[in-house]
């Protein structure tokens, strides 16, 4: 299917590897300039260049940076020419017991995780508006429907930013102008992030890396981890034309692990 989706731009967030590069690279696919950032320039750097050899017609540009601050976002906004796709990406805050943070451990949680989402949707979705078409995506995570009791910081940050959303995709300046705004929720996906949670676990009850991952898989109805290649399938599938109905709405991918029915 043409997504149609040709000749747009895309701001895609924390995009050097994991589910950021994976949104990146299928958007690309679908013939989408991306401009791409992340804070580590190297990776980043390398990333682009994957990019552009993958489909050598669109243009990719590359902004090193921290997309929670004020001059890592200008930055990124500044080399696009405009944004017609938005992916906001940020990685997750460390997990803990709330005991032992602070006020400076949440704000720095709030501002990855839900503030910086915000100022870049406030900075863009009157102009997706103006033009008649706009794609926000949220990349928040499972633990938005299910809590993870050591993820205290990140399940604050990124529900706080899913009830903020919820309001703001239903402003009819927005959902009918063809402007979208949706959440992607990942359950566990094989990233970098996934391995070095599962280490930290191995360390903690001494068993092995293996034995962790088996058990983790084994609890998954797919019985799988996620790749963010087909993770990055759904992103752009919610970015499509087709997807001009579908706003306010948080995607669940985790292999059929969350047992709810709603």
């Amino acid at each position: 299917m043409d997504l149609g989706l040709n000749g747009r731009w895309a701001l895609v967030c924390a995009a050097s590897k994991g589910l950021g590069r994976g949104c990146a690279e299928a958007l690309v696919g679908e013939g989408v300039n991306v401009v791409v950032t992340a804070r580590g320039e190297a990776e980043l750097l390398a990333t682009a260049t994957a990019l552009r050899t993958l489909n050598p017609a669109v243009e990719v540009r590359a902004v090193a940076g921290d997309i929670a601050t004020p001059a890592g976002r200008a930055a990124a906004l500044a080399a696009c020419p405009r944004v017609d796709i938005l992916v906001n990406n940020a990685g997750g805050p460390p997990p803990g017991d709330f005991r032992d943070w602070e006020r400076e451990q949440w704000i720095a949680a709030l501002d990855a995780n839900m503030l910086a989402p915000i100022a870049l949707i406030k900075a863009t979705v009157d102009a997706m508006a103006a033009r008649g078409f706009g794609r926000v995506v949220n990349i928040t995570s499972g633990a938005v429907k299910a809590p993870i009791d050591t993820l205290g910081l990140s399940n604050g940050a990124r529900s706080g930013l899913t009830g903020f959303v919820a309001g703001l995709a239903r402003q009819p300046r927005l959902a009918g102008a063809n402007v979208t705004i949706n959440n992607l929720l990942p359950g566990a996906f094989d990233t970098e992030r996934l391995k070095k949670t599962m280490a930290a676990g191995a360390a903690r009850t001494g068993a092995s890396v293996d034995d962790v991952a088996a058990k983790r898989r084994a609890a998954i109805p797919a019985q799988r981890f996620g790749t963010a290649a087909e993770f990055g399938a759904i992103c752009a599938m919610l970015c499509s034309a087709q997807a001009g109905y579908l706003t306010g709405q948080n995607i669940l991918l985790d292999g059929g692990s969350y047992p709810g029915t709603f």
